[in-house]
């Protein structure tokens, strides 16, 4: 087992908070959890998927550690993200009387974790949360910082809240019944901070990932996130550059439909579409997108990095205008903001204006390479 502190105010604070990480961790989490929840009163949401392959276990471990609890269950899938799952869990927390002295346990992927987190966050004006992240995205990545969010017709991520957890459990061992393109969704996500400078995670990257890093790579994203979030909490300065690939990532979600891309593969292609735009305003050195795709190469992800798919990009950029990250927030806006790569390691936040970034990729017809990652 290894543990990792979020420290959120320089000294110890009531709104720190560990996160656990190992193989079969769960099964040695009770300390952790009491801590957190000490009413052991506790509303855990899951999905149909999650719920079915791992609840026995976590129900048995609730019991034995004398927690009385309600299990939630939400459809599997990013169309749960929604104001019509949020007014449920409502619902279920008013059905179990859920207190102010509560706790509300995510126990799934991302979209679980952002639809609890936010269901705590705003009720009663607000209740404990735990994230017990079942996904790979979800325990390098949003299980960790405290975003939550559902989704709106307009876009990805539109109501929201910062909303820290009091522990996050990462298991390992939950990994194991992942489908192929959630792994490749959790992968993307870790070479995106591998892209971002991480040391370690670059160096695993360098070479074809084995089973056996899977651990280390859990970890060191924990705490690479964390460093973000230790110092930018709120995202208004150096966290934003975490935004890498998400931009264009958050417009494809929205344009084929949530659910159509998994997140991570939205992320992969989002970040070779920026490494593309980088090299096009000829911000980046040159052989950056070469070598952010010899990551993604190396991290197993599948899919066709040849597809001429200009025409694909210029259909769903003008959902990128509606990006929460703008400078002129989510309305239509003359200005974006796109987190580019001057190289691997040095990222940066880029303005540019919408028609200028249109002709990026109006003016060339050679092919663009990018990856759907679906299959």
């Amino acid at each position: 087992m290894m543990t990792l502190r979020i420290a959120l105010s320089g000294e110890a604070s009531a709104r720190d908070y560990p996160i656990v990480i190992g193989d079969r961790v769960l099964w040695e989490s009770r300390c952790f959890l009491v801590e957190a929840c000490p009413s052991r009163r506790v509303v855990v949401v899951s999905d149909d998927r999650v719920w079915g392959l791992h609840g026995g276990v976590l129900a048995t471990l609730l019991t034995q550690w004398g927690f009385v609890f309600e299990p939630v269950i939400v459809p599997e899938g990013e169309q749960s993200k929604s104001l019509t799952c949020l007014a449920f869990l409502y619902n279920a927390f008013c059905g179990f009387r859920l207190r102010r002295d509560d706790t509300v346990i995510a126990f799934g992927g991302g979209v679980v974790g952002d639809l609890a987190g936010f269901g705590a966050a705003t009720f009663l004006r607000g209740v404990p949360f735990v994230q017990i992240p079942t996904t790979l995205m979800a325990q390098v990545d949003s299980g960790v910082g405290g975003k939550v969010a559902v989704n709106l017709p307009q876009g990805k991520n539109l109501a929201g809240c910062f909303y820290q957890p009091r522990l996050v459990v990462a298991d390992v061992s939950l990994l194991e019944t992942l489908d192929k393109r959630d792994w490749d969704s959790g992968m993307a996500e870790a070479v995106k901070y591998a892209a971002l400078g991480d040391d370690g995670l670059g160096e695993i990257f360098r070479e074809p990932v084995a089973e056996s890093d899977l651990t280390r790579i859990v970890w060191l994203c924990c705490a690479a996130k964390g460093r973000f979030v230790m110092e930018d909490e709120l995202d208004q300065g150096v966290r934003a550059l975490l935004n890498f690939g998400h931009t264009f990532a958050h417009a494809l979600e929205t344009f084929y439909g949530y659910g159509t891309y998994r997140h991570g593969e939205a992320v992969a292609r989002g970040m070779l579409i920026a490494s593309e735009v980088g090299s096009r305003l000829g911000v980046s050195v040159p052989g950056t997108g070469a070598a952010l795709k010899g990551m993604l190469d190396n991290a197993g992800i599948e899919g066709r990095l040849t597809e001429n798919v200009d025409e694909g990009v210029l259909d769903f950029l003008p959902l990128i205008q509606a990006d929460k990250k703008n400078p002129g927030g989510v309305e239509a806006v003359d200005e974006v903001a796109l987190v580019l790569l001057r190289e691997l390691g040095d990222a940066y936040v880029h303005k540019i204006r919408y028609e200028d970034l249109v002709e990026v990729f109006a003016n060339s017809r050679s092919g663009l390479v990018v990856d759907r990652c679906l299959t």
